[in-house]
């Protein structure tokens, strides 16, 4: 049976580790030839290449350091160069704007420079790639903006991060509406806790810390980069034809009866 993305191309940005690479890694499953986009661990996007490659899909590795200005024509400089060496077919189907600094300071400790930091590369950098990726995007493409339960759940520890995710819906919002026209669909997708690297710090090796996060969770446990990856692949594939502009939760029913 043919696969459902077969045939498609996809770029997914922050894709050697974590909720990127499980992405990158169900879409290439799925038929998508699909970028990695990473930006400072090249070792790490060869082993998400070669765990694809292994399974049968196709994906090269994409240098794509971002929050500096001038990140997003770099992006797409280095993607159509890349694409047209692993197939014939140029331009861009998927676009999952995932990287992110995924954390942030509290409001007593954080500095202006951090926190420009967090804006240029969690907001910025989605705002211009998109921007540049119009002219490559056919047309009843998918942009998948990598959104976060902290937009709607009040966290005052991480708050600059939380406002990032919430300029990043609202950017959503906007492009679906601009987009749709072309049946592109543009859609956010927000975890909540999920048991990756940048959690790794705090979540593994301690079950406090563990049973907290589990009982902020109406389904009672900690999510899994495939519990996300997941719904990526519905967003990405003619099934979510019909859905845009949407802020789909991905955090396992956190908080609900708050």
């Amino acid at each position: 049976m043919p696969r459902p993305l077969e045939g498609k191309n996809a770029l997914v940005t922050g894709a050697s580790r974590g909720i990127g690479r499980a992405i990158a890694e169900r879409l290439a499953a799925d038929g998508a030839t699909v970028a990695v986009g990473y930006a400072n661990r090249p070792d790490a996007a060869d082993r998400v290449v070669a765990a694809i490659t292994a399974a049968g899909g196709t994906a090269f590795p994409l240098p794509a350091a971002l929050g500096a200005h001038g990140d997003a024509a770099a992006l797409w400089a280095a993607y159509d160069t890349a694409i047209a060496d692993h197939t014939d077919r140029t331009g861009v189907d998927i676009l999952v704007n995932n990287a992110a600094l995924g954390n942030s300071p509290d409001l007593d400790t954080i500095t202006e420079a951090e926190f420009d930091a967090l804006f240029a590369t969690n907001v910025r950098a989605p705002l211009f790639i998109v921007q540049q990726a119009r002219e490559r995007l056919r047309d009843g493409g998918r942009i998948i903006n990598i959104s976060s339960g902290t937009a709607r759940l009040a966290m005052p520890g991480i708050m600059a991060y939380g406002a990032t995710k919430g300029a990043l819906d609202t950017l959503t919002l906007n492009l679906a509406q601009l987009l749709g026209p072309r049946g592109i669909t543009v859609n956010s997708l927000a975890p909540g806790i999920v048991d990756t690297d940048t959690n790794a710090g705090w979540l593994r090796g301690d079950p406090d810390a563990q049973a907290w996060a589990a009982s902020l969770a109406a389904l009672g446990r900690v999510g899994r980069p495939d519990d996300i990856s997941g719904i990526a692949a519905f967003l990405a594939s003619d099934d979510a034809r019909w859905v845009t502009g949407r802020t789909i939760d991905a955090t396992g029913g956190a908080l609900l009866g708050v």
